[in-house]
Formats: C-alpha cells, sequence, structure tokens
C-alpha cells in the first residue's frame, strides 16, 4: 500500500497542515479534511509514514461520530461528493481520506478523559497522588480503573511545542463557566458511552482526548478525530492486568519504541522509523478499527 505523507491538491486553497492532517478551503461554511499517513509523537513529526493508517483514522473518527450524534453534533456533512471540487487524479489520492466538514470555531483546549491510571497520570500519582492536580485515594496501582472517569484538560500548543495540562478553574477563566461545564459534561459522556461500547467489542479505553468547536450561534460540535488509534489508549480486555502497562492497539507502541533510543525529543531530528515498527504499528490500528467497527 502506498503511503500518502502529504497531500497535494491544487483544485482547493490549503488553509493548514497539522501534524496529521491537511485542510483546504471549500467555501464560506466548508472546508476539507485529509488525514495522511504522518504520525506524531512527542509533539514531533516523524519522517516515516504509516501506509493506509489515514484511511482507518477517517474510518474510525466517522464511525463514532455518527454513533454518537445523539449526545453531541459534529463537523460532518451529509453531502459527501467531493468530485463537485476535485480533479480526477486528486480523488484517487485521497481516497478514503477526505472528509467534508462544517467550518466551526475551534474551543482552545483539548479535552482528555481518564478512565484508568496509565501514562503520565501514573506518574503524577506516585509522586502526588493525584493525577493532572485532582488527589486520587491511595494504594492504586499502575493501569488500574480510576474510581470514577476524570476531566483533565490541556492547552492545545502550536506545532513543535508541548500541550500543558490545567486544571477546571484555567479552563473556566479561558471560556467562561458555562461553556467549561458543557465540555466537561460532554467530554465524560462521549467517554462513558465509548467505554462500554468498546468493552463489548474486547477493548478497553484507557484513556482519549477529544476536540469541539463551535457554531456562529454557539453550539458545540465533536470535531477533528474522535477515538481513534491516534487519540485513544486502546487495551484488549482479555488479557488486561493491573500493575503494568498493558499492551496496546495505538500510538503507543511507537512511544515505547522512541523511548527505547538515544533521542532527545527534538522534532527537527526525529528517528526514521524501521519497518518492522511500521508494519507492526499498522497492524495494531487495523485490529482496533476491526474489533471497534465491523460487522455490526
Amino acid at each position: 500500500m502506498q503511503a500518502l505523507y502529504e497531500s497535494n491538491l491544487t483544485s482547493l486553497p490549503l488553509i493548514n497542515k497539522g501534524k496529521v492532517r491537511d485542510i483546504y478551503d471549500i467555501d464560506a461554511k466548508h472546508m476539507l479534511i485529509v488525514t495522511t499517513d504522518r504520525i506524531s509523537a512527542y509533539d514531533a513529526i516523524l519522517p516515516t509514514p504509516i501506509p493506509g493508517k489515514g484511511r482507518i483514522l477517517t474510518e474510525t473518527a466517522q464511525f463514532w461520530m455518527k454513533k454518537t450524534e445523539s449526545i453531541v453534533p459534529n463537523q460532518l456533512v451529509d453531502e459527501q461528493n467531493l468530485s463537485r471540487y476535485l480533479t480526477a487524479d486528486e480523488l484517487i489520492q485521497i481516497e478514503g481520506r477526505g472528509m467534508i466538514v462544517k467550518k466551526l470555531k475551534p474551543l482552545p483546549v483539548e479535552a482528555i478523559v481518564r478512565g484508568y491510571l496509565v501514562g503520565s497520570g501514573w506518574k503524577e500519582y506516585q509522586k502526588s497522588q493525584s493525577v493532572c492536580g485532582i488527589p486520587l485515594p491511595a494504594g492504586l496501582e499502575q493501569a488500574q480503573q480510576l474510581p470514577e472517569p476524570l476531566f483533565t484538560p490541556s492547552t492545545k500548543a502550536a506545532q513543535g511545542e508541548h500541550d500543558e495540562n490545567i486544571s477546571f478553574a484555567e479552563l473556566v477563566a479561558i471560556m467562561g463557566e458555562e461553556k467549561a461545564e458543557k465540555v466537561r459534561a460532554i467530554a465524560l459522556q462521549l467517554y462513558q458511552f465509548a467505554a462500554e461500547f468498546a468493552l463489548g467489542r474486547g477493548i478497553i479505553i484507557a484513556d482519549t482526548k477529544f476536540e469541539f468547536g463551535e457554531d456562529e450561534n454557539g453550539v458545540i460540535h465533536l470535531i477533528d478525530e474522535a477515538l481513534t488509534p491516534d487519540s485513544s489508549r486502546f487495551w484488549p480486555a482479555a488479557s488486561y492486568q493491573t500493575g503494568a502497562n498493558p499492551p496496546s492497539f495505538d500510538k503507543q507502541y511507537i512511544r515505547d519504541y522512541l523511548d527505547s533510543l538515544d533521542w532527545d525529543r527534538n522534532p527537527t531530528t526525529a528517528p526514521v522509523l524501521p519497518e518492522d515498527v511500521v508494519k507492526n504499528t499498522l497492524e495494531k490500528y487495523q485490529e482496533a478499527q476491526a474489533r471497534l467497527t465491523e460487522n455490526l
């Protein structure tokens, strides 16, 4: 499978290139999101793509957005006729990875929900018995399910810079109490719905990240991606146990590989991925998508 590291469309003006997505302008109300095969870790875009990853992320995000539209509206547009805007060659280039979406005003935070004690949360808990400043009971183990899911927002840093965890009080200062309360409630409801569904498909969603935007009337929408292996930590339920970081169907495999290298996490020196790491990463993403979305 040929990888798409960077899209090259001339029929539409480019608005922005993110870590993974290229965004093109359509009209005053719509834009095109193209999910490439780029992969990022530790705020660096790696030079090696994962062939087909963009299609998996696009299809998985669309699946979840349609499944959760009773909880929160989303950016998807019903009419997805890309041939109205692109040439035949361009359609082939972005096949399966292009989405026409509404233009919405992005909220300036990432809405992270943690259901299990792992990653940076586990590191903080060991030092202060808290996660993102939220106190937790003593005696919890690594990878243990939290007493209740935690909403732990972070800033959305510019490319190459680091996101920073913020308290709920800081979120209120950024967007006001009413909007902050709405974002927290929606994020927690989305996580709880998705976690229950995924568990029935043999996957534990340990944590995940949502992004939201609002329309001209201030109505909050789910945007960007949702509950994909890029934005979530997926664990196989059958082999889950506490006390260690479980194997996962997500980007953690890439992080673990990078942690084994002598790399200072400088984005300008991001390492090339070997073929076996690329192959194994793709297989994990494919497994997550298959478990979550197939045979429904």
